[in-house]
């Protein structure tokens, strides 16, 4: 089921349909990013220059190398740093163009159905800041646990599977449902979503491809509910009495 919804994704993506959503989600992702990497290299800039002006006057003229080396130093965590912004920024970016992506997948891949019902856009751009809080809190445990040896790569997958399954999926299920129904929809599927969002945040570990992030995570959940749904639908009418099913009953 996860790798049918992945799949369908996946083929959709650079599809005429999807190129106008792609191009807003793609250009805004880029933007946030940019802002983020001028903000944190101010912000290193900021906390670095006290320390290494008090340490370099003091220090003979061969030991200038010491300002490259914490140069690089900088580098490094700015680029962690900003490696590490990026499922939250993906997070918010899905927050505002989930319905766009969603519209295009229901009318072209499930035509028969009917349509879901886009979230108004202040509620759905609160839950998205709500969440973007939680990610970078959970990237922020990871980066922690970086620093272990042998958990540092499962660590990554494991907060950003779950954080980014849970979040994908509520979202796409709420086209739907009320929030508490996509919550214990998600919650009774727990392990088909958190491996859903294993395959997104595998997704997201490829350099450049994981800027299509938005789009695919979106377009995945929106086939992983149509696929649960169904399959739920199939398991209540399997487990209705024998004289309700021959009515059509529930």
């Amino acid at each position: 089921m996860i790798l049918d919804a992945a799949r369908a994704a996946v083929t959709r993506l650079l599809t005429p349909e999807f190129r106008a959503v792609f191009l807003k989600s793609l250009g805004l992702t880029v933007l946030a990013l940019a802002a983020a990497w001028f903000g944190l290299r101010e912000l290193f800039g900021y906390l670095a220059m006290p320390w290494l002006d008090a340490l370099l006057p003091g220090l003979p003229a061969w030991a200038g190398w010491l300002g490259v080396v914490a140069a690089v130093f900088a580098g490094i965590g700015l680029a962690l740093a900003l490696a590490l912004l990026i499922a939250p920024v993906t997070a918010l970016v899905a927050g505002l163009f989930l319905d766009d992506i969603a519209e295009v997948v229901e009318r072209v891949d499930y035509p028969a159905d009917p349509p879901g019902t886009a979230m108004p856009a202040l509620p759905a751009l609160w839950l998205a800041i709500k969440f973007l809080g939680v990610v970078i809190l959970g990237n922020l445990v990871a980066l922690f646990l970086l620093l272990l040896p042998g958990v540092n790569v499962a660590a990554f997958f494991l907060v950003n599977g779950y954080l980014l399954g849970r979040e994908f999926f509520e979202f796409a299920a709420m086209r739907f449902r009320s929030q508490a129904d996509a919550r214990a929809m998600r919650r009774r599927n727990g392990l088909t979503v958190f491996g859903a969002g294993l395959v997104i945040a595998a997704f997201l570990a490829v350099p450049l491809l994981n800027l299509l992030t938005p789009l695919f995570a979106a377009a995945m959940m929106v086939h992983l509910h149509k696929l649960l749904s169904a399959s739920e639908a199939r398991g209540a009418l399997a487990a209705a009495p024998a004289g309700n099913r021959r009515r059509g009953q529930p």
